[in-house]
Protein backbone atom coordinates (compact mmCIF):
# COMPACT_ATOMS: atom_id res chain seq x y z
CA UNK A 1 0.00 0.00 0.00
CA UNK A 2 1.14 3.45 -0.96
CA UNK A 3 1.49 6.63 0.64
CA UNK A 4 0.74 10.49 -0.01
CA UNK A 5 4.17 12.57 0.37
CA UNK A 6 3.20 15.07 2.50
CA UNK A 7 3.09 16.37 6.13
CA UNK A 8 0.79 14.50 8.36
CA UNK A 9 -1.79 16.81 10.55
CA UNK A 10 -2.42 15.12 14.58
CA UNK A 11 -5.12 16.81 16.42
CA UNK A 12 -6.56 15.49 19.81
CA UNK A 13 -10.17 16.37 20.71
CA UNK A 14 -8.42 19.02 23.11
CA UNK A 15 -7.33 21.19 19.89
CA UNK A 16 -9.55 23.67 18.50
CA UNK A 17 -9.41 21.89 14.96
CA UNK A 18 -10.53 18.42 15.91
CA UNK A 19 -14.31 18.66 14.54
CA UNK A 20 -16.92 19.11 16.76
CA UNK A 21 -19.11 16.48 14.97
CA UNK A 22 -16.86 13.29 16.42
CA UNK A 23 -16.50 14.59 19.95
CA UNK A 24 -20.41 13.98 20.11
CA UNK A 25 -20.12 10.34 18.94
CA UNK A 26 -19.59 7.37 21.14
CA UNK A 27 -15.49 6.04 20.80
CA UNK A 28 -14.48 8.98 19.92
CA UNK A 29 -11.31 8.74 18.33
CA UNK A 30 -8.29 9.85 20.95
CA UNK A 31 -6.13 11.22 17.93
CA UNK A 32 -6.72 12.09 14.57
CA UNK A 33 -4.35 11.97 11.74
CA UNK A 34 -5.07 13.67 8.52
CA UNK A 35 -3.68 15.40 5.46
CA UNK A 36 -4.92 18.65 4.02
CA UNK A 37 -7.27 21.17 5.78
CA UNK A 38 -10.24 20.85 7.98
CA UNK A 39 -13.05 22.66 6.33
CA UNK A 40 -13.54 25.98 7.86
CA UNK A 41 -17.01 28.00 7.98
CA UNK A 42 -18.58 28.88 4.71
CA UNK A 43 -20.67 31.47 4.58
CA UNK A 44 -23.11 30.06 2.08
CA UNK A 45 -25.09 28.40 5.30
CA UNK A 46 -24.44 31.52 7.76
CA UNK A 47 -27.83 31.86 7.73
CA UNK A 48 -28.66 28.33 8.25
CA UNK A 49 -29.20 26.25 12.06
CA UNK A 50 -26.47 24.72 13.33
CA UNK A 51 -27.36 21.24 14.29
CA UNK A 52 -26.12 21.66 17.79
CA UNK A 53 -25.99 24.40 20.18
CA UNK A 54 -22.18 24.49 20.51
CA UNK A 55 -21.18 24.47 16.52
CA UNK A 56 -20.89 28.16 15.44
CA UNK A 57 -22.92 29.58 12.12
CA UNK A 58 -21.46 29.07 8.82
CA UNK A 59 -20.43 25.26 9.62
CA UNK A 60 -20.38 23.51 6.26
CA UNK A 61 -23.00 21.18 5.67
CA UNK A 62 -21.77 17.29 5.32
CA UNK A 63 -23.28 14.52 3.62
CA UNK A 64 -21.88 11.00 3.08
CA UNK A 65 -22.67 9.05 -0.04
CA UNK A 66 -21.41 5.22 0.60
CA UNK A 67 -22.14 1.72 -0.94
CA UNK A 68 -21.54 -1.53 -2.51
CA UNK A 69 -17.83 -1.59 -4.03
CA UNK A 70 -18.82 -4.67 -7.04
CA UNK A 71 -21.78 -1.50 -7.99
CA UNK A 72 -24.33 -1.90 -10.80
CA UNK A 73 -24.12 1.06 -13.69
CA UNK A 74 -27.19 2.73 -12.11
CA UNK A 75 -25.94 2.53 -8.38
CA UNK A 76 -22.90 4.28 -10.48
CA UNK A 77 -25.05 6.45 -11.73
CA UNK A 78 -27.12 7.17 -8.69
CA UNK A 79 -23.60 7.98 -6.85
CA UNK A 80 -22.44 10.26 -9.06
CA UNK A 81 -25.82 12.56 -9.65
CA UNK A 82 -26.18 12.95 -5.97
CA UNK A 83 -22.82 13.73 -4.82
CA UNK A 84 -22.26 16.24 -7.75
CA UNK A 85 -25.69 18.05 -7.41
CA UNK A 86 -25.18 18.15 -3.68
CA UNK A 87 -21.45 19.36 -3.95
CA UNK A 88 -22.45 21.95 -6.57
CA UNK A 89 -24.56 23.49 -3.41
CA UNK A 90 -21.55 23.85 -1.05
CA UNK A 91 -21.77 20.51 0.59
CA UNK A 92 -19.09 18.58 1.87
CA UNK A 93 -18.87 14.66 0.50
CA UNK A 94 -17.34 12.43 2.82
CA UNK A 95 -16.85 9.08 1.87
CA UNK A 96 -14.13 6.03 2.31
CA UNK A 97 -12.36 5.71 -0.86
CA UNK A 98 -13.10 2.28 -1.34
CA UNK A 99 -13.66 0.89 -4.97
CA UNK A 100 -17.62 1.10 -6.32
CA UNK A 101 -19.36 3.98 -4.71
CA UNK A 102 -17.15 5.54 -2.33
CA UNK A 103 -14.62 6.45 -5.48
CA UNK A 104 -17.66 7.19 -7.65
CA UNK A 105 -18.80 10.16 -4.91
CA UNK A 106 -15.16 11.42 -4.19
CA UNK A 107 -15.22 12.24 -7.80
CA UNK A 108 -18.29 13.57 -8.17
CA UNK A 109 -17.44 16.11 -5.32
CA UNK A 110 -14.38 16.80 -7.56
CA UNK A 111 -15.89 16.96 -11.18
CA UNK A 112 -18.14 19.25 -9.56
CA UNK A 113 -15.31 21.76 -8.10
CA UNK A 114 -16.72 20.39 -4.49
CA UNK A 115 -14.73 19.69 -1.42
CA UNK A 116 -14.70 16.19 -0.16
CA UNK A 117 -13.40 13.80 3.07
CA UNK A 118 -11.90 10.62 2.75
CA UNK A 119 -12.11 8.38 6.01
CA UNK A 120 -9.61 5.25 6.26
CA UNK A 121 -9.55 2.26 7.51
CA UNK A 122 -5.62 1.81 7.32
CA UNK A 123 -2.75 3.73 8.69
CA UNK A 124 -2.69 7.38 7.23
CA UNK A 125 0.68 6.98 5.32
CA UNK A 126 -1.35 3.51 3.87
CA UNK A 127 -3.97 4.51 0.87
CA UNK A 128 -5.84 1.47 0.23
CA UNK A 129 -6.49 0.33 -2.11
CA UNK A 130 -3.11 1.49 -3.46
CA UNK A 131 -4.21 2.39 -7.10
CA UNK A 132 -6.39 5.01 -5.41
CA UNK A 133 -3.21 7.14 -4.31
CA UNK A 134 -4.18 9.75 -7.22
CA UNK A 135 -7.35 10.27 -6.01
CA UNK A 136 -6.50 10.84 -2.79
CA UNK A 137 -3.77 13.24 -3.99
CA UNK A 138 -6.61 14.88 -5.71
CA UNK A 139 -8.52 15.39 -3.05
CA UNK A 140 -6.13 17.01 -0.52
CA UNK A 141 -4.63 19.05 -3.62
CA UNK A 142 -8.46 20.87 -3.68
CA UNK A 143 -9.38 21.74 -0.73
CA UNK A 144 -10.68 17.95 0.86
CA UNK A 145 -8.91 15.94 3.70
CA UNK A 146 -7.89 12.08 3.78
CA UNK A 147 -8.12 10.81 7.74
CA UNK A 148 -7.99 8.00 9.86
CA UNK A 149 -7.72 7.57 13.23
CA UNK A 150 -4.18 5.15 12.97
CA UNK A 151 -1.02 6.83 12.78
CA UNK A 152 1.99 6.15 10.21
CA UNK A 153 2.81 2.45 10.10
CA UNK A 154 6.36 3.27 11.90
CA UNK A 155 3.66 4.93 15.36
CA UNK A 156 1.74 1.22 14.17
CA UNK A 157 4.93 -0.53 15.14
CA UNK A 158 5.43 0.46 18.31
CA UNK A 159 2.30 -0.48 19.79
CA UNK A 160 2.38 -4.15 19.81
CA UNK A 161 -1.64 -4.60 20.29
CA UNK A 162 -2.64 -2.30 17.16
CA UNK A 163 -0.03 -4.04 14.93
CA UNK A 164 -0.96 -7.49 15.55
CA UNK A 165 -4.67 -6.11 15.00
CA UNK A 166 -3.84 -4.46 11.58
CA UNK A 167 -1.17 -7.08 10.49
CA UNK A 168 -4.63 -10.02 11.15
CA UNK A 169 -7.20 -10.34 8.30
CA UNK A 170 -9.76 -10.33 11.07
CA UNK A 171 -8.82 -7.02 12.64
CA UNK A 172 -8.20 -5.13 9.18
CA UNK A 173 -11.69 -6.06 8.59
CA UNK A 174 -12.43 -4.53 12.56
CA UNK A 175 -10.40 -1.33 12.00
CA UNK A 176 -12.89 -0.87 8.48
CA UNK A 177 -15.72 -1.32 10.65
CA UNK A 178 -14.64 1.02 13.35
CA UNK A 179 -13.88 3.70 10.48
CA UNK A 180 -17.80 3.65 9.57
CA UNK A 181 -18.91 5.19 12.77
CA UNK A 182 -16.53 8.40 11.66
CA UNK A 183 -18.09 8.05 8.12
CA UNK A 184 -21.21 8.53 9.78
CA UNK A 185 -20.26 10.89 12.53
CA UNK A 186 -18.59 13.37 10.63
CA UNK A 187 -21.93 13.61 8.47
CA UNK A 188 -25.31 14.93 8.66
CA UNK A 189 -27.06 12.68 6.68
CA UNK A 190 -26.04 10.06 5.35
CA UNK A 191 -27.20 8.30 1.91
CA UNK A 192 -27.07 4.64 0.74
CA UNK A 193 -26.41 3.80 -2.50
CA UNK A 194 -26.80 -0.18 -2.96
CA UNK A 195 -25.64 -2.19 -0.42
CA UNK A 196 -26.48 -6.61 0.09
CA UNK A 197 -27.39 -7.59 3.23
CA UNK A 198 -23.44 -8.17 4.40
CA UNK A 199 -22.25 -5.19 3.58
CA UNK A 200 -20.09 -2.62 5.07
CA UNK A 201 -22.62 0.39 4.20
CA UNK A 202 -25.26 -1.38 6.03
CA UNK A 203 -23.08 -1.07 9.60
CA UNK A 204 -22.70 2.96 8.55
CA UNK A 205 -26.29 3.10 8.32
CA UNK A 206 -26.53 1.64 12.07
CA UNK A 207 -23.66 3.86 12.89
CA UNK A 208 -26.09 6.65 11.95
CA UNK A 209 -29.42 5.71 13.40
CA UNK A 210 -27.27 5.14 16.46
CA UNK A 211 -25.89 8.95 16.38
CA UNK A 212 -29.12 10.53 15.54
CA UNK A 213 -28.35 11.38 11.95
CA UNK A 214 -31.24 10.70 9.26
CA UNK A 215 -30.31 7.96 6.45
CA UNK A 216 -31.67 8.08 3.31
CA UNK A 217 -31.19 4.64 0.85
CA UNK A 218 -31.92 4.41 -2.69
CA UNK A 219 -34.02 2.34 -3.73
CA UNK A 220 -33.17 -0.53 -5.90
CA UNK A 221 -34.78 -3.60 -7.82
CA UNK A 222 -35.96 -5.99 -5.05
CA UNK A 223 -34.70 -9.18 -6.91
CA UNK A 224 -30.74 -7.93 -7.00
CA UNK A 225 -28.40 -8.94 -4.44
CA UNK A 226 -26.75 -5.36 -3.95
CA UNK A 227 -30.19 -3.66 -3.53
CA UNK A 228 -31.28 -5.78 -0.87
CA UNK A 229 -29.63 -4.33 1.88
CA UNK A 230 -30.82 -0.46 0.99
CA UNK A 231 -34.64 -2.16 0.43
CA UNK A 232 -33.95 -3.60 3.84
CA UNK A 233 -32.96 -0.09 5.28
CA UNK A 234 -36.40 1.36 4.03
CA UNK A 235 -38.34 -0.73 6.39
CA UNK A 236 -36.21 0.29 9.32
CA UNK A 237 -36.69 4.18 9.13
CA UNK A 238 -34.40 5.30 6.55
CA UNK A 239 -36.03 7.50 3.77
CA UNK A 240 -36.13 6.66 0.50
CA UNK A 241 -34.07 8.72 -2.12
CA UNK A 242 -35.73 10.19 -5.45
CA UNK A 243 -34.61 14.10 -5.29
CA UNK A 244 -31.50 15.75 -4.23
CA UNK A 245 -33.57 19.00 -3.40
CA UNK A 246 -34.61 17.00 -0.51
CA UNK A 247 -31.90 16.01 1.01
CA UNK A 248 -30.26 19.94 0.79
CA UNK A 249 -33.94 21.32 2.64
CA UNK A 250 -33.19 18.86 5.81
CA UNK A 251 -30.08 19.91 5.95
CA UNK A 252 -31.67 23.38 6.35
CA UNK A 253 -31.13 24.82 3.69
CA UNK A 254 -33.87 26.83 2.80
CA UNK A 255 -35.41 27.21 -1.02
CA UNK A 256 -34.80 30.50 -1.81
CA UNK A 257 -31.30 29.85 -0.83
CA UNK A 258 -30.94 26.87 -3.41
CA UNK A 259 -29.03 27.64 -6.49
CA UNK A 260 -31.99 27.04 -9.12
CA UNK A 261 -32.06 23.41 -10.27
CA UNK A 262 -34.46 24.07 -12.75
CA UNK A 263 -33.94 22.10 -15.94
CA UNK A 264 -32.00 23.23 -18.82
CA UNK A 265 -33.83 23.16 -21.50
CA UNK A 266 -32.21 20.28 -23.40
CA UNK A 267 -31.12 21.93 -26.22
CA UNK A 268 -27.49 21.12 -27.79
CA UNK A 269 -25.54 23.42 -30.83
CA UNK A 270 -26.66 21.12 -33.41
CA UNK A 271 -29.57 18.98 -34.02
CA UNK A 272 -27.98 16.01 -33.41
CA UNK A 273 -26.78 17.10 -29.85
CA UNK A 274 -29.95 18.56 -29.08
CA UNK A 275 -31.77 14.94 -30.01
CA UNK A 276 -29.44 13.32 -28.05
CA UNK A 277 -29.65 15.22 -24.79
CA UNK A 278 -33.80 15.32 -24.93
CA UNK A 279 -33.18 11.47 -25.33
CA UNK A 280 -31.05 11.17 -21.97
CA UNK A 281 -33.32 13.98 -20.30
CA UNK A 282 -36.08 11.16 -20.80
CA UNK A 283 -33.85 9.18 -18.99
CA UNK A 284 -32.06 6.67 -21.55
CA UNK A 285 -28.63 6.39 -20.95
CA UNK A 286 -27.70 3.79 -23.11
CA UNK A 287 -25.60 4.65 -25.71
CA UNK A 288 -26.57 2.34 -28.20
CA UNK A 289 -30.09 2.55 -27.33
CA UNK A 290 -30.02 6.70 -27.34
CA UNK A 291 -28.72 6.14 -31.10
CA UNK A 292 -31.68 3.43 -31.45
CA UNK A 293 -34.63 5.53 -30.18
CA UNK A 294 -33.49 8.83 -32.35
CA UNK A 295 -33.01 6.67 -35.63
CA UNK A 296 -36.87 5.60 -34.88
CA UNK A 297 -38.06 8.69 -34.09
CA UNK A 298 -37.10 9.69 -37.74
CA UNK A 299 -34.17 11.33 -37.64
CA UNK A 300 -30.98 10.13 -40.28
CA UNK A 301 -27.99 10.13 -37.98
CA UNK A 302 -25.00 7.58 -38.83
CA UNK A 303 -23.16 5.20 -35.97
CA UNK A 304 -19.77 7.84 -36.65
CA UNK A 305 -21.91 11.50 -36.47
CA UNK A 306 -23.53 10.14 -33.18
CA UNK A 307 -20.43 9.56 -32.07
CA UNK A 308 -18.70 12.11 -32.38
CA UNK A 309 -21.71 14.54 -31.30
CA UNK A 310 -21.50 12.19 -27.68
CA UNK A 311 -18.07 12.92 -27.30
CA UNK A 312 -18.16 16.97 -28.37
CA UNK A 313 -20.72 17.07 -25.45
CA UNK A 314 -18.45 15.05 -23.33
CA UNK A 315 -16.10 17.83 -23.96
CA UNK A 316 -18.53 21.06 -23.20
CA UNK A 317 -19.24 19.27 -19.59
CA UNK A 318 -22.90 18.81 -21.02
CA UNK A 319 -22.65 15.04 -20.62
CA UNK A 320 -20.54 12.73 -18.09
CA UNK A 321 -19.25 8.93 -19.10
CA UNK A 322 -19.84 6.77 -16.50
CA UNK A 323 -18.07 3.02 -18.37
CA UNK A 324 -19.89 1.04 -20.13
CA UNK A 325 -21.26 2.93 -22.95
CA UNK A 326 -23.33 4.81 -20.33
CA UNK A 327 -23.82 8.68 -19.87
CA UNK A 328 -24.97 10.90 -17.38
CA UNK A 329 -26.51 13.97 -18.03
CA UNK A 330 -24.97 17.13 -16.09
CA UNK A 331 -27.57 19.71 -14.94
Amino acid sequence: MEGICMEINRITPEDMQYTVRLSTIALKPKKLYYYGKMPEADERFWNSEPRYVFEGRGRPKTVAVVGARKCTNYGREQAYRIAFELAKQGVIIVSGLAFGIDSVAHRAALDAGGVTVAVLGTPIDQIYPACHNGLAQEIIEKGGVVMSEYPEWKEVLKDEKLTRMLQSQSGRKSAFLLRNRLISGLSDIVVIVEADLRSGSLNTAHHAFDQSNLVYAVPGDVTRMGSRGCNKLLGRGAVAFSETEEILLDLGISPEKIKSKKKEEAKGETEIETWILKKMEDGVLDGEEILEKIIEDGMKITASEFTTAVFDLQIKGRIKAMGGNRWLLIR
